[in-house]
């Protein structure tokens, strides 16, 4: 009997070890939550590095894994808009829906880009709140953290203290990264580069590269033999030293232009584990900026 009752209270102890457990909707959001929940919460992501976080489709199991959440964290902005009002709706969790505690979006907390003067769908896959790609600049996490800190703090009261120490030593250890990476990339700033699809202002905001063309006609929408040729008759005009995509994107595109063009074609990891040196936050930033600049050689 003294045997079953040390069982359970190992088995007790060990399942409810994990204060917290958070939904996230992108790798990024669920790396930056471990970095400072550490071992009080357990993670399920909805979207991996490889999905485009525009169209994940509402599965049965990522409804039944939101119904058992005590926080998703999201990017918000419309990034999810296809598939996450689905999952919370279907999921019956009044503790996760838009405007509970249990609901943390990333974009509110930072200035966001590209904001349209105008909605037409015909301008494509345009967001209303502005451009959601804003895990592009490592100076957006720190805002973001804070608000996040807060929020754990706020869940799990109990825990206060180890979140608010955990969000302290990431600030600091972040500052720190964001002076490397910048003195890493001082020789990107002012670089031209095309894109294959609009999801990097964020990045050429914080490192000064320079956009001089996008391969999609339109956000979203595939571009034509037509259009490629006419991205290439536009880098004549203004010539471009790299063409960038995300991990999660097709490389046909970029690599066509870049094969005539006579450019790099740069894949950057988008989100933690978009590359296999991209393992965790730091390391995304590491491989991003190690990749651009293996790109003007």
């Amino acid at each position: 009997m003294k045997k079953l009752f040390s069982l359970a209270l190992f088995l007790f102890s060990t399942t409810s070890h994990a204060a917290l457990n958070v939904f996230a909707c992108e790798p990024e959001w669920a790396a930056l939550t471990q970095q400072l929940a550490g071992d009080k919460a357990s993670f399920y992501t909805a979207a991996g590095a490889l999905q485009d976080p525009h169209h994940i489709e509402a599965r049965p199991s990522l409804i039944a894994k939101a119904r058992r959440a005590d926080l998703v964290v999201c990017t918000g902005a419309e990034l999810e808009i296809a598939w996450l009002p689905v999952i919370l709706r279907e999921s019956g969790n009044n503790a996760i829906q838009p405007g509970s505690s249990g609901y943390f979006e990333a974009a509110q907390y930072v200035t966001m880009l590209e904001v349209p003067a105008r909605l037409d769908r015909a301008d494509g896959d345009v967001h209303a709140m502005g451009n959601p790609h804003i895990q592009t600049d490592a100076r957006n996490f720190l805002p973001i953290a804070e608000a996040l800190g807060k929020r754990l703090m706020r869940l799990d009261p109990a825990n206060a203290a180890y979140y608010q120490q955990r969000l302290t030593e990431f600030n600091q250890q972040w500052r720190a990264a964001i002076a490397k990476w910048e003195q890493q990339a001082a020789p990107l700033k002012g670089v031209p580069v095309i894109v294959q699809h609009k999801g990097f202002p964020y990045l050429n905001n914080w490192l000064g590269l320079k956009e001089v063309a996008a391969i999609e006609p339109k956000p979203g929408m595939e571009p034509s033999a037509a259009h490629l040729s006419q991205v290439l008759g536009t880098l004549q005009q203004h010539p471009a030293k790299m063409v960038l995509r995300a991990a999660y994107q097709d490389a046909r595109p970029s690599e066509w232009i870049a094969e005539r063009a006579h450019i790099s074609a740069v894949i950057v990891p988008y989100s933690v584990g978009g590359t296999p040196q991209a393992t965790d936050l730091f390391t995304m930033f590491d491989d991003t900026i190690a990749r651009l600049l293996a790109g003007l050689k």
